[in-house]
């Protein structure tokens, strides 16, 4: 493992326990993240983003999901068997992560200052005085105004915009090699969601921090992202550098994804949409999990199950890829056999 390598995930496989059986909702999921870089983690809901990254920090809820097989090497240290005491020294100093929604990750019952306090004196040895300082600086950092009266306001006084800045502040107070950052624009409007995205650039340049972005906007990858991985119903079904996945994306979940994505020229009244759901964990395709809701699908694509196979630096899980070219929404049929009369 090379040196500049900050997070490496090999094989990981999570897994529900539930009263029916056990269930992988993570399976075999494999990247490396390096300083300075980006990579983000794309894919509809319910495609196991976040559980990915939950199983990276140590954060699943134990009942029912738990990492049953592979390994997460932190910067240079395996930590998938480590004690939890090991890992609440890790999380918020080596990684951190800001969660989708900060007014529930925020305690309301404390202040700002306060809660940034407590992440500093968890890990260091430094008195009220200069942990507080330290908060006033890193408020500074993230682009609040007036961070020292800042301190003394709750959660509730903070419009979404600040309060995810203030997330990220936590997430940086400690200068973490690693920072998870899952769905950081959701619910703020389109400015706000800018700033927000400059700001975690920004710090990204200034610390060489490598960045793990869990989204399903790709109007947000395309403007962030060094590296893409796109998830599928718990796998990774494409991997390739940003440029490389919007110029030619090779599987056909990935190509509908884009094909989603409202065009500027406006040559359609209707988005295209790809057909169909992720499937249920507990029930899934018997082959190509992506096979019901394929275009392309084959004979093939119902018996084999596809291995993630690598090309020039772009890895692809796909019996039968296509080029690209963009797909078009149905236009719905009009009934235009009924007069109306007023």
């Amino acid at each position: 493992m090379s040196a500049d390598v900050a997070l490496e995930v090999k094989g990981l496989r999570t897994t529900l326990f539930l009263r029916e059986g056990r269930v992988d909702v993570v399976r075999n999921v494999s990247f490396q993240l390096n300083d300075g870089e980006t990579l983000a983690l794309v894919g509809e809901s319910g495609c196991g983003k976040t559980l990915t990254a939950l199983s990276v920090i140590r954060l699943l809820p134990d009942p029912p999901a738990r990492i049953t097989a592979g390994s997460v090497v932190l910067d240079g240290s395996d930590i998938t068997g480590v004690p939890e005491s090991t890992m609440r020294s890790l999380r918020g100093d080596t990684v951190s992560m800001v969660f989708q929604e900060p007014l529930t990750s925020l305690d309301p019952v404390f202040t700002i200052g306060d809660q940034i306090e407590e992440a500093i004196t968890a890990h260091r040895k430094v008195n009220r005085r200069e942990a507080r300082d330290m908060a006033v600086e890193i408020l500074k950092e993230v682009q609040i105004p007036s961070p020292r009266q800042r301190l003394d306001d709750y959660p509730h006084q903070m419009s979404g915009g600040m309060r995810q800045r203030v997330m990220i502040a936590m997430a940086l107070v400690l200068d973490p090699k690693v920072l998870i950052a899952d769905e950081p624009t959701t619910a703020l409007d389109v400015t706000i969601q800018a700033q927000i995205l400059e700001l975690i650039r920004a710090e990204q340049e200034r610390r060489q921090l490598a960045v793990l972005l869990i989204t399903h906007n790709l109007a947000v990858v395309s403007q962030v992202a060094d590296r893409v991985a796109v998830m599928y119903a718990g796998e990774i079904v494409e991997e390739a550098p940003a440029s490389e996945i919007f110029a030619n994306p090779r599987h056909p979940y990935t190509q509908g994804l884009l094909s989603s994505i409202p065009s500027a020229a406006g040559d359609s009244k209707h988005l295209y949409t790809i057909p169909g759901r992720v499937p249920d964990p507990r029930v899934l395709p018997p082959a190509c999990l992506f096979a019901p809701r394929c275009p392309y699908v084959i004979s093939r694509c119902w018996h084999d199950h596809p291995g993630l196979e690598a090309s020039n630096g772009h890895l692809l899980r796909c019996w039968n890829p296509q080029p690209f070219i963009a797909l078009k929404a149905v236009e719905p049929e009009v009934d235009r056999s009924v007069a109306t009369s007023e």
